[in-house]
C-alpha cells in the first residue's frame, strides 16, 4: 500500500511540475468581450471614466499576445494590461483562461477644439493576427438619450447638444417641442421616430440640426450616418422650421396617412446628403416651402399617391465622391405596391436639377390606372431630356440655374443665384410667402420673386 500511494504521489507531482505548452499556431482562437467601448458617460466636466473587458484564450495551451498597444497618439485614452499600466508586449493568458484589459478615458469638454467624438483603437496581435477594439467616447457636454420614449409632452432647449444612441420614440398623441438653437446628434443605430406630434422651431439665426455624432474627418461627410427622421401613421401635425437634416439613410419618411392637413410642414428647411432618399411620402400629405434638398440619392419620392405642396424650393443632386448620380430628384407616382391612390400635387418656383451620372429626366412621374391624378408645375425650373407634359409655359427647361458656387470635388456648394441666373424674377408672386430660406424678404411688392429657395439680394 505504501508503494501505491508513493506512486500516485510521483504521478501528481509530475503533473504538476509539467510545463504547459505554447501555442504558435495562427488558426488558434482569441477572442474579447466587446468589440466596442463606448464611453457614453455625461462629461459635464473634466471626465475621468474607465470601462474594462476580457482577453480570452479557450485553446488548452498557453498563448502569448505579441502586443496590446493603443494605436492613436491623442492621449485620450490609457490602457492597463492584466495589472500593467500602458502598452503590453508578450502577454501570457493561461489555457481556458482570459485576463483584464482596463480602458481611462479623460476628457476636458470646455475645450472647444475637440472633436464631438473622440476615438482610438486596441491592437492586439497574437500568431501572425491582429484583433482591434474600438473606442469611443463623446469629447463636449451633451444629454445623453438612449432607446428613450417620450411619453408626455417634452421640451429639448439649446443648453447642451443632445446625443440619441439606441433610437428615439415620439408616443402618440405626445408633442415634442425642440427649441431653436438645438443641436441633435444621432448615433448610426438611433432613428427617430414620430407617432406623436414633432414642433421644432427653429429660426434663420438659429437653426435646429440633425446630424450624425461623428464629426471628425471623413466622417462627417459620409451620408447614412445615422437612419434619419420617421413620421408613423397616427403622427400628425408636425412642423419643422429652419431645421437642418444631414447625412441621414432617409432624411424624412412620411408614412401613409390621408388628411385634410399636412402631415409634416417643412418651412425654410435643408435637407442635404441622405444616402437613400431626401423626402419619402407614401400615400401621405406633406408641404414644404423655401426648402433645399441637395445631394441625395434620390432627393423627393412621393408614391402612393397623397397630398403635396413644394413652393419656392430648390432640389439638385451633383455626383460627387459619395454619390453617383442615378435617380431624379423628383419622383411621383400614383401607384405603390400594387394599389393606386388619388393624387393632388403643386411644385411652383422650384428648381429640379442635377449634373453628373446617367440622369436625362430629373422629374419622373408614373399615372397608373383612373384614379384622380391632380398634378401641376408653375414657373419651374427643370432638367429634361423632353418638356413636361405637366409643366406650365412658364417653366424653363434645361437652363443651368447659375448658382453661386459649386466645386464638387472639395464639396463645396453654395445655391443662392448668381445675378445671370435665369431663375431671377422668373417666379410667380404666392401669397403668404414673404421670405426665403435665409429669412430675406422675397421682392413681393416689385411682384418678380425669384425661383428656388434663396432670392437674390
Amino acid at each position: 500500500m505504501r508503494w501505491i500511494a508513493f506512486v500516485l504521489f510521483l504521478g501528481i507531482f509530475t503533473q504538476a511540475c509539467k510545463k504547459t505548452g505554447i501555442v504558435t499556431d495562427p488558426g488558434a482562437l482569441v477572442f474579447a468581450s466587446a468589440d466596442t467601448l463606448s464611453f457614453d458617460t455625461v462629461f459635464t466636466s473634466v471626465g475621468s471614466v474607465t470601462k474594462s473587458f476580457k482577453i480570452f484564450n479557450p485553446n488548452d495551451e498557453k498563448i502569448v499576445l505579441s502586443e496590446v498597444k493603443l494605436l492613436g497618439m491623442d492621449n485620450y485614452f490609457k490602457i492597463n494590461v492584466d495589472g500593467s499600466p500602458g502598452n503590453a508586449t508578450n502577454v501570457e493568458i493561461e489555457p481556458n483562461d482570459s485576463i483584464y484589459v482596463f480602458v481611462a478615458v479623460n476628457i476636458n469638454p470646455s475645450v472647444s477644439t475637440l472633436p464631438f467624438v473622440v476615438q482610438d483603437s486596441i491592437s492586439i496581435k497574437y500568431n501572425g493576427n491582429e484583433k482591434q477594439i474600438q473606442l469611443q467616447a463623446y469629447g463636449k457636454n451633451a444629454r445623453f438619450l438612449n432607446k428613450r420614449e417620450v411619453t408626455t409632452d417634452s421640451v429639448w432647449t439649446s443648453d447642451l447638444p443632445i446625443v440619441i444612441l439606441g433610437g428615439i420614440k415620439v408616443r402618440e398623441n405626445v408633442q415634442l417641442k425642440i427649441n431653436a438653437g438645438t443641436e441633435v446628434y444621432c448615433h448610426a443605430d438611433a432613428p427617430v421616430v414620430v407617432n406623436g406630434q414633432l414642433v421644432a422651431n427653429g429660426t434663420a439665426a438659429n437653426k435646429i440640426v440633425f446630424t450624425g455624432d461623428r464629426l471628425d474627418e471623413p466622417y462627417k461627410y459620409f451620408p447614412a450616418s445615422w437612419p434619419g427622421i420617421t413620421f408613423g401613421e397616427s403622427s400628425s401635425g408636425n412642423l419643422l422650421q429652419h431645421v437642418v437634416i444631414k447625412n441621414a439613410y432617409q432624411a424624412i419618411v412620411a408614412n401613409p396617412q390621408l388628411i385634410p392637413v399636412p402631415k409634416v410642414v417643412l418651412d425654410a428647411c435643408v435637407i442635404d446628403n441622405a444616402y437613400d432618399a431626401g423626402i419619402v411620402a407614401v400615400a401621405s400629405s406633406v408641404s414644404a416651402r423655401n426648402c433645399l434638398i441637395t445631394n441625395c440619392g434620390a432627393n423627393i419620392y412621393l408614391a402612393g399617391g397623397g397630398s403635396y405642396s413644394f413652393d419656392y424650393c430648390t432640389v439638385v443632386t451633383y455626383t460627387n465622391l459619395y454619390f453617383d448620380h442615378k435617380r431624379p430628384v423628383l419622383f411621383v407616382t400614383n401607384s405603390y405596391d400594387g394599389f393606386l391612390f388619388d393624387l393632388d400635387a403643386k411644385f411652383r418656383n422650384s428648381i429640379f436639377y442635377g449634373e453628373g451620372g446617367l440622369v436625362e429626366d430629373e422629374i419622373v412621374v408614373e399615372k397608373k390606372g383612373s384614379t384622380a391624378f391632380n398634378l401641376s408645375f408653375e414657373n419651374i425650373l427643370y432638367k429634361s431630356k423632353n418638356p413636361l407634359a405637366y409643366a406650365d409655359a412658364a417653366s424653363l427647361r434645361n437652363l443651368n440655374p447659375a448658382f453661386d458656387t459649386v466645386n464638387v470635388s472639395k464639396l463645396i456648394y453654395n445655391f443662392r443665384l448668381r445675378d445671370a441666373s435665369p431663375c431671377v424674377d422668373a417666379a410667380k408672386p404666392l401669397p403668404g410667402v414673404l421670405f426665403d430660406l435665409d429669412g430675406l424678404t422675397r421682392e413681393v411688392p416689385a411682384g418678380k420673386p425669384d425661383i428656388g429657395c434663396y432670392e437674390r439680394q
